[in-house]
């Protein structure tokens, strides 16, 4: 596990509090886009960008990211 884990961290070039920071802010974005989807599922009317905007976040932060 920790050689994986080693290999992983260098695959993304990041020293771990930089990858923890990183894995925190996707979670943390995919948990909130969750939300706003299923409110929007509920009422239509409101929220109607914002769970693709998450997407779009979450794109540009993992498309950036080599591994």
């Amino acid at each position: 596990m920790i050689k994986n884990s080693k290999e992983h961290l260098k695959s993304v070039n990041e020293k771990y509090f930089q990858h923890l920071k990183a894995a925190f802010l996707i979670g943390i974005t995919m948990i909130i886009g969750g939300f706003q989807a299923i409110s929007h599922g509920i009422c239509p009317g409101i929220l109607q960008k914002s769970a693709s905007d998450k997407i779009k976040k979450l794109y540009f932060i993992i498309s950036g990211r080599t591994n």
